[in-house]
């Protein structure tokens, strides 16, 4: 395996990962919507997103926080998502025309190289998308330069390990069936910002200040058995379905039993809850 991938390896292996995964995506949409939801509207909340705003959210995937961004800007305002996986987008496009929003555009381009000009929006929203870019702070400066005076920047990452299990319990069982790939601290990947002073630096090397930090726990994923729990993560987690591909079929099978299994051990009452912790950091230009 290399262990030093070059930038284009990396979004090359992203964008398989992701595409894999988006109608799984599409499926758990409502799902995966409502229960980010606190996340959601608490980034548009520190992003002061007001009717007539210009939003240029960045790894929009599905379309959120873009489409609740569009709603609060209003007929006067416009939002402009774009990610590296167009599949993804394409349930963001659906989503939006089925809702009727009109103020909204979805692009397909390399976050890293943001076809944008100067001073052209009032906030930048980032939500789960930059831990994976191998070029962050190529990103952000990018975003830094597409802001107006004073704009605003705000970024959600997912914060340690040990306060995620609604991804991290998977993936220790994972670990049980596959050697797991151990990259370096701070290489592209779910918790890439799981350090907060790694976050913060980053946003402040690419030109903004005023820097803030807070974190926020919520129920990621909401299920009535552990089978319901695998689907859901079948479906959404892109990363594990990348390395199950490694594996033979009976290995599969029983890796998908012991999530199942180990799921059901963890329900409390008739619901299991997995919880994940995010970062949400807000900085202005």
């Amino acid at each position: 395996m290399n262990t030093n991938p070059s930038h284009q390896e990396i979004k090359d292996r992203e964008h398989q990962t992701w595409s894999n995964v988006a109608e799984g995506w599409r499926k758990n949409d409502e799902l995966l919507r409502r229960n980010a939801e606190p996340v959601t509207q608490r980034m548009l909340d520190l992003a002061a997103i007001n009717p007539g705003n210009w939003v240029l959210d960045i790894a929009s995937g599905t379309g959120e926080p873009a489409i609740p961004a569009a709603l609060r800007v209003g007929p006067s305002g416009k939002v402009i998502g774009t990610d590296l996986v167009d599949d993804m987008l394409a349930v963001a496009r659906d989503k939006a025309r089925q809702q009727q929003i009109d103020n909204i555009e979805f692009h397909c381009v390399d976050g890293e190289t943001l076809p944008f000009g100067a001073d052209e929006f009032h906030a930048t929203t980032i939500r789960w998308g930059l831990m994976f870019m191998p070029d962050p702070v190529s990103c952000l400066r990018q975003a830094h330069n597409a802001l107006k005076k004073e704009g605003r920047l705000v970024v959600s990452c997912w914060a340690e390990p040990e306060r995620n299990p609604f991804f991290t319990h998977i993936m220790s069982i994972l670990g049980q069936f596959m050697e797991l790939p151990q990259p370096p601290a701070g290489a592209p990947g779910v918790f890439a910002f799981a350090d907060p002073d790694r976050l913060v630096s980053t946003i402040k090397e690419s030109g903004f200040q005023n820097i803030e930090i807070e974190d926020l726990a919520i129920n990621m994923v909401v299920a009535d058995s552990g089978e319901e729990y695998w689907k859901i993560m079948e479906g959404l987690a892109g990363p594990i379905v990348q390395l199950m591909k490694q594996m033979d079929e009976d290995t599969k099978a029983n890796f998908i039993r012991a999530v199942i299994d180990s799921a059901n051990e963890l329900k409390q009452g008739d619901k299991l809850h997995m919880v994940g912790t995010t970062w949400i950091a807000h900085a202005r230009k």
